[in-house]
């Protein structure tokens, strides 16, 4: 297990890459980012959208996917206000506990732009089954919602005949993942790794009917090729403290005063619910790196703490799961806490782990080494 030597971002990542220098791919996407014109990426951004501009006021040009949160913010701001398009908004809800920052969120978005928004909400008996499936077997508590989020705003937008349909970041260029080159198009985005494919016979094999699946494959090719998805990240710099700060301007509420998480390093990143961060935190066991190690690398490159403070915070943050997190899994799924922590300990990486005298699973202290000494 290797770390790169200016973030703390390991290779056990799935995707990443490191260069001969011993780099992470997305620290180094991070300094060409210092070199874009990004007034010449905003002005090749209003070509695309005077591309799919309506004549009528009236109809909606654009479809954005959203969640309410930060970024989301940013997106429609970016969108409608410096744009001059007229979005419709399509999110889709977990079906974890709300937080209330969350339940003020998707609302605020709607009044602080003044957009109309669609709300999908996924069937809860499929969604329970395959939850506690995919956490089992695969460890991607998640993947379900995680699927929907990529899948139907694209079966929306070619319903609607909205080819314009925009999305947040990269993730997979951003953070580390399979897209090594960027350009604008997020044609491919349901294939970046979050959601990777389960066949819907496995999943029909829970006693779930097709009809109820069909939401989780992506439209077919013929559909595809008629509207135009793209990443927002391609045109403007994405960053999130000044996503966050705009947000914040426009009535954003973080988990201030509502939750203070013990794995994460930020109050302000997946507000939307309890038993949904599960997912991010169930790197951990498999890969030995959270969001913890996400975030904290994302503030070394942006230039706003140390290596050695990013250190610091990983080691504090990364391992020390929510127990709020747990226990909305488990009543969602209807888990008792025996056969979830059962599930969990068969997720742990023996390579990386090891157990210390008080029955806890920690990394093995010459790979701790390696991180404060890459």
């Amino acid at each position: 297990m290797k770390f790169c030597k200016k973030c703390v971002m390991p290779d056990t990542r799935p995707g990443i890459s490191f260069d001969n220098e011993g780099v992470c791919l997305p620290c180094r996407h991070a300094e060409l980012k210092k070199n874009i014109d990004w007034d010449a990426r905003l002005k090749e951004l209003k070509q695309l959208c005077d591309k799919y501009r309506r004549k009528s006021e009236s109809e909606y040009d654009c479809l954005i996917a959203v969640s309410g949160g930060k970024d989301s913010h940013y997106q429609v701001h970016i969108m409608k206000e410096v744009m001059g398009m007229n979005p419709l908004l399509i999110t889709v809800e977990d079906l974890f506990t709300q937080t209330e920052a969350a339940k003020h969120n998707i609302y605020n978005i709607t009044r602080a732009f003044r957009c109309n928004l669609i709300a999908f909400k996924p069937n809860p008996v499929a969604g329970k089954k395959i939850c506690r499936y995919t956490f089992e077997k695969y460890g991607r508590p998640s993947w379900y919602f995680d699927r929907l989020l990529y899948s139907v705003p694209l079966h929306y937008a070619s319903i609607l005949k909205l080819p314009l349909l925009v999305y947040g970041e990269n993730v997979a260029y951003e953070y580390g993942g399979l897209d090594k080159t960027e350009n604008y198009s997020a044609r491919e985005l349901i294939y970046n790794g979050v959601a990777p494919d389960i066949s819907l016979e496995e999943l029909m094999g829970l006693g779930i009917d097709e009809s109820e699946l069909i939401y989780l494959k992506a439209p077919g090719r013929e559909a595809l090729d008629k509207i135009d998805p793209m990443y927002l990240s391609y045109f403007v710099e994405w960053l999130d403290q000044r996503n966050y700060e705009f947000a914040k301007s426009r009535g954003f509420k973080d988990l201030s005063n509502e939750w203070e998480r013990t794995n994460y390093i930020d109050n302000f990143t997946h507000v939307d619910s309890y038993g949904f961060v599960l997912g991010s935190w169930l790197k951990y066991p498999k890969f030995g790196q959270a969001f913890a190690t996400d975030f904290a690398s994302r503030l070394v490159r942006n230039g706003l703490i140390t290596r050695d403070e990013a250190v610091k915070l990983v080691e504090e943050k990364d391992h020390n799961v929510d127990r709020r997190i747990i226990e909305d899994f488990c009543k969602f799924t209807e888990m008792s806490p025996e056969e979830f922590y059962c599930a969990l300990e068969k997720l742990y990486n023996k390579e990386i782990f090891e157990k210390n005298r008080f029955g806890q699973w920690r990394l093995k202290p010459e790979i701790i080494e390696k991180r404060r000494n890459p």
